[in-house]
């Protein structure tokens, strides 16, 4: 796929035909995100596959009212969340050097680091998807506590945010907004 399917004809979408995304699919996106940098190679996201009627049930009460009719019509909605002890597993992600130590002493520079990699791997995560044909509506149109009292109870992982999955509906969509200039975005120093 060239760069203009992965964003300059991308869309945000709020409304998807009803066809299932494969759990085939679903592997193959993560197999994907997976090889996208963090820091330290530390993977702190975790990907929540919400696709059962149960587990949209348990997620409709936690979004905003303006997102509801959105999560309903995709075919799953993903909630992106950090591992507050992604840590523990930094011996098997970097064994070069004893990243374990340093943020299970430091809760501050885990919370940094967590703050820093989760969304930038929810943003692989919509790279991917596109690339492999999906839509997506990514939003943080949601109340974070009942998120995790729903899906985390023991609070390992916090949500970051969510992002419907599917084949979006391309009729009725708005006109695409305007973005900012390469000057007015931009410093060349």
């Amino acid at each position: 796929m060239e760069l203009s399917g992965l964003f300059d004809d991308a869309r945000t979408f709020g409304d998807f035909e009803d066809r299932a995304v494969s759990t085939a699919l679903l592997r193959t996106l993560y197999d994907h995100l997976k090889w996208g940098p963090t820091s330290a190679n530390s993977c702190p996201a975790r990907f929540v596959f919400a696709i059962s009627e149960q587990a949209k049930a348990r997620l409709l009460p936690c979004v905003n009212a303006g997102n509801i009719d959105k999560v309903k019509s995709a075919p799953l909605t993903v909630i992106i969340a950090g591992d507050t002890r992604f840590f523990e597993l930094m011996p098997q992600l970097y064994p070069e050097r004893d990243f374990k130590t340093l943020f299970e002493n430091s809760e501050a520079a885990a919370q940094d680091l967590i703050a820093r990699n989760v969304p930038m791997q929810g943003a692989y995560m919509i790279i991917a998807a596109r690339a492999l044909g999906l839509d997506c509506g990514p939003m943080s149109g949601f109340d974070p506590e009942k998120i995790n009292a729903e899906f985390f109870p023991n609070g390992r992982w916090q949500i970051n945010f969510i992002c419907n999955l599917g084949y979006g509906v391309k009729a009725g969509l708005h006109p695409r907004n305007p973005r900012l200039s390469f000057d007015e975005a931009c410093v060349i120093d």
